[in-house]
């Protein structure tokens, strides 16, 4: 940036009025210096390969995603990312109607009798949950929880509304927030008291359906995450230890993330009877004879968000995949005083185009502020394709493209925007992923014995490794390896001839560990 003394009255000639000829000057001045300023503070100051907690705090601060609010580890979830929770919404809500599902809406307050209904689902979520006492100065009879999961609030009425095998399958969604009040450490959209997610549950009149829900359900995620997200994921099968509690098994998909913690992105659950047995979900069947339903419940939360923040971020800001991008392109004009009217004019030509093909698109004429800081803005909000036209581009009918992921600079004709537009687009999103991809591979380690096994965890890295699948054995590992938790068992296995890592006892299966969040 350059540098403009203060004493501008004896360094520049005045003509007219000199004090408000000054004045005038003093005061372009201060705005030149102001816009410095904010050139300043709008970049990220921390690299993500030096100092990866600040500088995932700083993107989602400084894109304007987030504010922090005045309640402990709660978040305000501003438009730049409330947007892109609409998006994946909008991509999950057509997947699941397809298939039956419908939406609807329970109370977030649950009486205290209800959720202590399933005594392992209520010791599974005590720690977290937060009550509701009083209402103004008047002691509630009962205590309400604020939701931390909808099972018990929506079986309650499931054992009304089922009577008959006709009845079935019911297939509800909701799109809601959830209040886990214990946590470690708060974490902007991977650890927060209040998140949004949206929460499955399907009741089946044999265990086959639920299974076959169970895992069609799962296999939406990974179709959601893969290809809209550009996050690779890992799918299996909790242990034990790990599954949700009240489910006969739970399954999930896991992704590892730029600081070698591993984070669960969806989970689907395998109720069995569990919840239907206590309350009194049954139905008449074919058969005459009544039976208890078989359930199922799936939820992904906005963990999503900050593990799209921090896969594909990267020093300039966040960056996002175009197929769940708010703002799909965004056209700055190169505009001098001249030729203003035409280059807008030009652009406002270039936007209706691309419109017209469905993209989202930003215009940004502002005055007072040059392109270059306009670049650094968009590129730290993450737009994928920024097109920029200037005098020459109109004289010779051509664009600028400059691409996020890359940085890659393209001179196009316009006769080809939209074509090359779509290349462009469709290119970044496979780069994204193939990036991702390319990191997951490198950091899974398999390892052949607890040296290899720690040094794995030690490095950043996700291990591999044969296991008994005991408790016992997942609480040493956890000790012994600084954190590390068994993050799935893979679906994808190869047969397991071999010891436990950590008990030397026969194995039953690869296992996957790592440190998550």
């Amino acid at each position: 940036m350059f540098h403009i003394e203060n004493h501008t009255e004896n360094k520049y000639p005045v003509c007219g009025n000199k004090s408000k000829s000054i004045k005038i000057f003093i005061n372009k001045i201060e705005a030149f210096r102001h816009m410095e300023q904010k050139e300043d503070q709008l970049g990220l100051t921390a690299k993500k390969s030096e100092d990866f907690n600040e500088w995932y705090s700083q993107v989602v601060l400084k894109s304007d995603m987030i504010d922090y609010s005045s309640v402990s580890g709660c978040i305000i979830f501003k438009p730049n990312s409330y947007s892109v929770w609409e998006k994946i919404q909008e991509i999950f809500n057509g997947k699941i109607k397809k298939s039956g599902h419908k939406n609807c809406y329970f109370p977030m307050f649950i009486p205290e009798s209800l959720l202590k209904k399933e005594a392992e689902h209520i010791e599974g979520f005590s720690p977290e949950v937060a009550w509701v006492t009083k209402a103004g100065n008047t002691e509630l009879n009962e205590r309400l929880a604020i939701r931390p999961t909808s099972e018990t609030v929506m079986y309650e009425s499931y054992a009304k509304w089922i009577r008959s095998w006709r009845d079935l399958p019911l297939l509800l969604n909701q799109w809601n927030s959830v209040v886990r009040w214990e946590f470690k450490h708060a974490k902007p959209f991977l650890r927060t008291r209040e998140f949004l997610w949206q929460e499955g549950h399907t009741a089946h009149s044999t265990k086959e359906d639920a299974e076959k829900e169970v895992m069609q359900q799962l296999f939406e995620y990974v179709d959601l995450i893969e290809n809209y997200m550009a996050i690779p994921v890992i799918a299996g099968k909790k242990t034990e230890k790990e599954k949700f509690a009240g489910a006969d098994y739970t399954t999930t998909v896991e992704a590892i993330m730029p600081d070698g913690k591993a984070l669960q992105m969806g989970t689907s659950h395998m109720l069995g009877q569990n919840f239907s047995k206590v309350f009194g979900i049954k139905f008449l069947d074919k058969d005459e004879k009544e039976k208890f339903a078989w359930q199922t419940s799936w939820g992904l939360s906005t963990r999503t968000i900050g593990a799209v923040v921090m896969a594909h971020g990267d020093d300039k800001g966040l960056v996002l995949p175009p197929k769940i991008a708010p703002i799909h392109i965004v056209v700055v004009p190169i505009v001098f005083k001249e030729n203003k009217e035409l280059i807008i004019g030009k652009a406002k030509e270039v936007i209706k185009k691309l419109k017209a093909k469905n993209y989202s698109v930003e215009l940004d004429d502002r005055d007072g502020y040059t392109p270059g800081w306009k670049f650094n803005e968009w590129e730290l909000k993450g737009v994928p394709l920024r097109i920029e036209i200037g005098p020459k581009d109109v004289e010779a009918e051509q664009l600028v493209l400059v691409r996020r992921d890359n940085n890659e600079k393209m001179t196009i004709k316009v006769k080809d925007l939209e074509k090359k537009t779509e290349q462009a687009l469709n290119d970044i999103q496979d780069n994204l992923f193939k990036k991702a991809k390319d990191y997951l591979n490198k950091s899974i380690v398999e390892a052949h014995n607890f040296s290899d096994f720690a040094d794995a965890i030690k490095n950043k890295k996700m291990a591999k490794a044969l296991f008994c699948g005991a408790g016992s054995c997942e609480d040493i590992i956890k000790e012994k390896a600084d954190g590390a938790t068994c993050r799935c068992i893979p679906f994808e296995q190869k047969p397991a001839h071999g010891n436990c890592v950590q008990c030397g006892k026969e194995a039953k299966f690869w296992a996957l560990f790592g440190k998550g969040y």
